[in-house]
This record gives structure tokens, C-alpha cells and sequence, in this order.
């Protein structure tokens, strides 16, 4: 899973299921006290699901998107 690394909410979503990732790229961003944050991919994979929603409030740890 690529998790959330900070609480705050869910400003975008940058991938959708199916889509083919690289190690590094941004699969969502997170606003937090007023600052975006993205959110990249440890590794590479395919999009299996996602977990969050824009305007999703995510906590430190959270799964945002599942890979496979």
C-alpha cells in the first residue's frame, strides 16, 4: 500500500485503478494546515485500488492506495 505520511485531508487523487506506477510518482496529494503535501510511491506497481476519496480527512499510517 502507499500510505498517508501525515493527518490531514485528501486535496487530490492522482491515480486511478488499472493505472501503472513508477517508484516516486505522486499518487495523491494531502492538505494540511494549509500546506499540500504530496503523497509518492515507494515502488513500482499497478493501481489495484483506491482507498481514499478528495476530501477524504486520513490519518498518519493510512492506506491510500493499494498495488499489486
Amino acid at each position: 500500500t502507499v500510505d498517508a505520511h501525515i493527518t490531514g485531508t485528501v486535496w487530490t487523487v492522482e491515480v486511478a485503478v488499472g493505472e501503472t506506477i513508477s517508484e516516486g510518482d505522486v499518487v495523491a496529494v494531502l492538505e494540511s494546515m494549509k500546506m499540500e503535501m504530496p503523497v509518492e510511491s515507494e515502488v513500482d506497481g499497478t493501481v489495484a485500488e483506491v482507498l481514499c476519496a478528495t476530501g477524504d480527512a486520513v490519518t498518519e499510517g493510512q492506506a491510500l492506495v493499494r498495488l499489486v
